[in-house]
């Protein structure tokens, strides 16, 4: 029967092909962003399903890895099988034994480096990988299918789109499935539920934090400095830490999907560009928290109004790529001189410049950035974009274009 609330995702289509494809497909994303509710709706019918989260059903797959396979014979979706890696072993024997079959296996996992160590390890050349974040803002509106306004030629007109305090108020809410279907849940309680949920199960299962509120610490220190360059010496000398505790505590957030790295585009330009990576955070909603911003006008209103924009572009740019099936692949340009560009986004053999501001008001100054950038880069630069909070779509000079959030 299908369920009058589940959300459509942009991932669909390519998971439908893949498991006419690939022996095994593999599902990796953060804690509640949506995988089981996804793989459910898909192959609900044609897969039997199990978790592998409760604590006796992973014992049965650590202690006897064939009979558990014997037991819940192919085709099945295995969720979170980061709790009984060494299961993917005795799959690859099962998809060995009949390679020609499709989408026997369909696995997910919440940790990225734990399960595709294993993954890479067991079931190279057997298994699709794809990941899924919370819901972008065009899935959460209903039009999964909808293309982005930079996939096509820009036209001179408004389109409609959230924008002002409703804009705002999604931001701090955030974008997880739960407190997007749920409109009247108390998403600041959702999300402190979560971040402490986070803290005790997935950076204790990646690595050993002896300190869990120093660590908490260093989310607030991140979050604080989102969409600015990273200098992990000075955030290690604030909280007291040594640098690689502070690195490897940047990777475990990496690995449980908490925060994207974005890290500086190079060419041959003749410029000293900058070396060092941004880090965002994976969704507005848990920043917001992380920041005590739980009002949507202090949100707009504060010092943090860029950084969660930006925060908020990035997700959408990421969502994108990863939701036709690709690795996200973007960046930010700066010069030593002090020319920047939000985030350049590859597309083949172009690059799509995008400037993010969170203002209502696109101006023709705000598309300096892209000039310049085009200046250096030349032909490789396609058709620029300044992101804002207003409603228009707007020219802003040669080869730039001012869209609103809700039309990306």
């Amino acid at each position: 029967m299908p369920n009058a609330r589940y959300i459509p995702r942009s991932l669909e289509p390519i998971l439908r092909h893949a498991v006419r494809e690939f022996p095994a497909v593999v599902l990796t994303g953060p804690r509640q962003s949506g995988k089981t509710t996804l793989l459910k709706h898909l192959f609900g019918r044609s897969h039997t399903y199990v978790s592998l989260d409760p604590p006796d059903v992973r014992a049965a797959a650590l202690s006897d890895p064939r009979g558990f396979l014997d037991l819940y014979p192919a085709p099945v979706i295995l969720d979170e099988v980061q709790h009984a890696p060494e299961l993917l072993s005795f799959i690859k024997e099962r998809i060995d034994e009949r390679r020609h079959r499709r989408g026997a296996y369909v696995l997910t996992g919440s940790q990225n480096l734990l399960v595709a160590q294993h993954v890479a390890e067991s079931l190279a050349g057997r298994a699709g990988m794809f990941r899924l974040l919370p819901f972008s803002f065009r899935e959460a509106s209903k039009r999964p299918g909808a293309s982005p306004i930079w996939h096509a030629r820009p036209r001179w007109t408004s389109r409609p789109s959230l924008h002002g305090q409703g804009l705002w108020q999604s931001f701090v809410r955030g974008f997880y499935p739960e407190v997007v279907v749920e409109a009247k849940r108390d998403a600041p309680r959702w999300l402190a539920s979560y971040v402490q949920t986070y803290l005790e199960r997935d950076v204790r299962m990646l690595r050993q934090v002896g300190d869990l509120s120093l660590f908490q610490s260093f989310l607030r220190v991140l979050a604080a400095r989102s969409g600015q360059l990273l200098n992990l010496a000075d955030i290690s000398r604030d909280l007291g830490v040594a640098v690689n505790t502070a690195k490897a505590w940047l990777s475990v957030l990496e690995a449980a999907y908490q925060v994207v790295v974005v890290r500086p585009y190079f060419a041959n330009v003749g410029k000293r560009l900058v070396k060092t990576p941004k880090v965002y955070f994976t969704d507005t909603g848990v920043l917001c928290y992380l920041m005590s911003l739980g009002d949507a006008a202090h949100a707009a209103a504060g010092p943090m109004a860029g950084a969660i924009m930006e925060t908020a572009v990035l997700g959408e740019l990421v969502k994108d790529q990863l939701g036709q099936g690709l690795e996200a692949r973007i960046h930010f340009w700066r010069t030593s001189t002090g020319s920047e560009v939000d985030f350049l986004v590859e597309r083949g053999a172009t690059l799509v410049p995008i400037e993010v501001k969170a203002s209502s008001t696109p101006r023709p100054a705000m598309a300096a950035g892209i000039h310049a950038l085009r200046g250096d880069l030349g032909d490789r630069i396609g058709h620029g974009y300044v992101v804002h909070t207003g409603e228009g779509v707007l020219p802003l000079g040669d080869g730039v274009t001012a869209v609103p959030f809700g039309s990306i």
